[in-house]
């Protein structure tokens, strides 16, 4: 009996340890439904009197960046008040004392901000419409946004996102002077570059695109990148595969400041002026140079630090600049203080090891006056003396090149005597030795590429390396096949830009006059050399394809394409069938998302 007594004890304990076993419940991955709002969705003839727009939902809710995601169409500018703003909440709130606009669609584009409290998961591009009219407007317009600079694969930073600014496309109505108002109908790029402005009328318009650094939505002249179609835009239909570039704009000249440099004082401009006449006022100083390059947005004055006893003291003058009109724009000061320990420093700008066929170039920390070559010694295997050329380069005082038979796989060495190199009021205190050597062929490639439909004007053909800087540039004309030898190996982007006006200068757009930025080619894939390699590419200008697979896709750059022309032919004729068929998958999605968005859920 005692058994069976134990037995059962035993049997007990161990169905209320079952009992207590928790189960795990299944993550909520579901967004915020919405159950109703005030106005309906897509109603038609609200009043104008209408001042807020409440919207609920069947569970807490929080706006995640509302104020950069949140556009509404056309702009209501006084909101009075946004609900949920820093504590969740089972609705959503807009307040606003503007009267509404009669027979006007309004978009409300909640982007991704709409999500749960406690999952975080977003109601994705949630879009609220409703008309003041009979009817709601329904066109769009669509395309992408691209910079005309970059590859494609280096556009991710136009979408919005929380570490980037956003990227703004605008439609204003025709007639409209004052830019300085936010469009009249919003939207922004996404990742992909890709934009839809949705629930238009019928009109015409100015389509502009900007990167909108201040999030106002408002294009900030001569700040923020900017693109627009040159003509305006006649919405009578749906149109798509528009195509923006975007350019830093031409700025305007104006002094932006002054900073101290070593021998004299540094002044930074904006908008690169033709000529730059300064003048000190006074005479506050009695031995000094003034030097600026046409075309460039710094002048340096070059100051004595002997003269009047300025050695131990600080002390302020004042200037004028004048434009290339010679019109007198500003009078201003600055600071400087002469540093008893400022000289001539010169630098090996080339590095230690030189591509065969190239010189050696040198670099000042200040502008260079004089230099004494006939005191330069080169030399090989220590003893044996090289015959050289060397010249201060025209247009940029501060650098040295030096040209010789360099022989590859040498070693060389170039001695620059005390005092043989003179800037305005300093000269090298000491001697200085240049130890470099010349590298192997074998261990260089080469790259030639033969174009068709080339520019007429002159031209920039860049080797651009994985960060997109400029690692090799040269300026042609008339050329169609261009040949770089002994490029390191590594793969390179290429590039055009195209001095259409013959400045010296490429030029970004200039919204004021309505100019477009001159002409710029991507080429459609990057290059990879390899050592003892010759690669030959034809690039036909005009060909803007895409490329045929989905490997080279992968792999290759997307096109900036020939300019202004390819902006025009958009709105001309139809995008090619591959984007096209891209652009319809795209719409689809986002108006089958818009039509869930819209609807009531039950």
């Amino acid at each position: 009996m005692r058994n069976l007594f134990f037995l059962w004890c035993m049997l007990l304990m161990f169905s209320c340890a079952r009992v207590g076993e928790p189960e795990g419940g299944k993550m909520d991955k579901t967004p915020p439904r919405v159950l109703s709002s005030k106005p309906d969705s897509m109603a038609t003839n609200v009043p104008t009197s209408l001042k807020e727009l409440r919207i609920n939902f069947d569970e807490y809710i929080i706006l995640k960046d509302a104020a950069k995601q949140l556009i509404i169409s056309p702009p209501i500018k006084k909101i009075k008040k946004t609900i949920p703003s820093s504590m969740a909440n089972k609705y959503i709130l807009i307040q606003w004392e503007d009267t509404l606009k009669a027979n006007t669609t309004y978009s409300f584009n909640f982007g991704n901000s709409i999500a749960d409290n406690n999952e975080g998961n977003i109601l994705p591009y949630y879009n609220f419409v409703f008309s003041t009219g009979e009817k709601i407007d329904s066109l769009y317009v669509s395309g992408y946004v691209d910079d005309i600079l970059k590859p494609k694969n280096k556009n991710k930073e136009l979408a919005s996102n929380e570490n980037t600014k956003p990227t703004v496309v605008g439609l204003y109505q025709k007639g409209v002077k004052d830019y300085r108002e936010k469009p009249y109908y919003i939207g922004q790029v996404d990742a992909d570059g890709y934009f839809e402005l949705t629930y238009l009328a019928a009109g015409d318009y100015n389509l502009i695109a900007f990167q909108d650094d201040n999030m106002n939505n408002i294009y900030d002249p001569g700040k923020e990148k900017i693109a627009f179609l040159s003509e305006p835009l006649h919405l009578d239909q749906n149109m798509k595969g528009l195509r923006l570039l975007l350019s830093s704009p031409k700025k305007k000249f104006r002094y932006v400041e002054a900073k101290m440099i070593p021998g004299g004082v540094n002044l930074i401009f904006e908008g690169k002026p033709d000529s730059l006449q300064l003048h000190t006022l006074g005479n506050t100083l009695s031995d000094y140079k003034i030097r600026h390059k046409p075309k460039s947005d710094s002048a340096f004055i070059w100051i004595n630090p002997k003269a009047e006893k300025l050695t131990e003291i600080a002390f302020n003058f004042r200037f004028s600049y004048y434009n290339a009109e010679k019109k007198k724009i500003d009078t201003t000061s600055t600071y400087y203080k002469v540093n008893p320990k400022d000289e001539l420093v010169l630098s090996n700008r080339s590095g230690s090891v030189l591509p065969p066929e190239s010189g050696l170039r040198l670099g000042a920390n200040m502008a260079l006056d004089n230099v004494d070559f006939s005191q330069w010694k080169l030399t090989t295997d220590s003893i044996t003396s090289v015959p050289f050329q060397a010249r201060v380069l025209e247009g940029n005082p501060f650098d040295i090149q030096v040209d010789a038979s360099f022989m590859a796989g040498k070693k060389y060495s170039l001695r620059v005597p005390k005092e043989s190199v003179s800037s305005f009021y300093y000269k090298n205190s000491k001697p200085i030795i240049f130890n470099f050597g010349i590298g192997k062929n074998e261990d260089y490639g080469a790259l030639t590429f033969k174009l068709k439909n080339a520019p007429q004007a002159p031209f920039w053909f860049q080797l651009l390396n994985d960060n997109f800087e400029v690692v090799n540039q040269q300026k042609v004309e008339g050329k169609t096949e261009i040949k770089i030898n002994h490029l390191q190996p590594q793969t390179y982007s290429v590039r055009i830009l195209v001095d259409n006006n013959r400045n010296g200068v490429w030029d970004g757009a200039d919204f004021e006059t309505h100019t477009q930025p001159e002409e710029a080619y991507l080429y459609r894939k990057k290059m990879a050399v390899r050592p003892l390699w010759n690669l030959t590419e034809d690039w036909d200008l005009k060909d803007t394809s895409p490329p045929s697979t989905q490997e080279e896709q992968d792999e290759n750059l997307m096109p900036s394409g020939s300019g202004i022309r390819s902006i025009e032919d958009h709105m001309k004729e139809k995008s090619d069938e591959g984007k096209s068929k891209e652009v319809d998958k795209k719409e689809q999605q986002n108006r089958w998302q818009r039509g869930q968005n819209q609807g009531f859920t039950n």
